[in-house]
């Protein structure tokens, strides 16, 4: 048996903890975004006495990020939505009400609207400034599939998006 040597919980947090909650902020906005933050973090509570190896720490916490990130999509998918009221204008345009706090509307709607992979690897990549092999790692692909990911997502977002 190998002894473990991982640091205290909030010394994680510590270091990671701006880089996750920018993640989270940038692409549900402060109030889901917050919430997103608050379950990874207490996921990744319960989860770190189990961890068997403190290797790369930083991708650990963006995996759960990431993971809890496809559950909430999938618990939404299944939400029945209602039809009686008007949409208000904001979602009737896609436009999350709470775009104009985060910089470059226009980049975060496009970023939004990319696929899964490519949105996940664009966003780890330039926001969380995780390296490739991280990215990899956090969304369950190589190191070449992640750049690959990154690279036709920026490639989107350059046709999309005018300067």
């Amino acid at each position: 048996m190998t002894t473990r040597h991982l640091p205290p919980f909030q010394q994680v947090l510590d270091e990671h903890g701006a880089a996750l909650w920018g993640y989270c902020r940038a692409l549900l906005g402060p109030d889901d975004g917050a919430d997103w933050f608050q379950e990874t973090v207490l996921a990744a509570l319960r989860g770190y006495r189990d961890l068997r190896h403190d290797a790369n720490l930083r991708a650990w916490l963006f995996t759960i990020a990431h993971r809890r990130r496809i559950d909430a999509a999938r618990a939404a998918a299944r939400r029945p939505v209602s039809t009686r009221a008007a949409l208000p204008e904001d979602v009737a345009t896609g436009r999350r009400p709470d775009a104009d706090d985060l910089p470059d509307v226009e980049l975060w709607e496009a970023v939004a609207a990319l696929p899964d992979k490519q949105r996940a690897a664009v966003t780890y990549r330039y926001l969380a400034d995780l390296p490739y092999a991280e990215i990899g790692e956090v969304i369950g692909t190589t190191e070449a599939a992640a750049r690959q990911n990154v690279r036709a997502g920026l490639a989107t977002l350059r046709k999309q998006v005018t300067p």
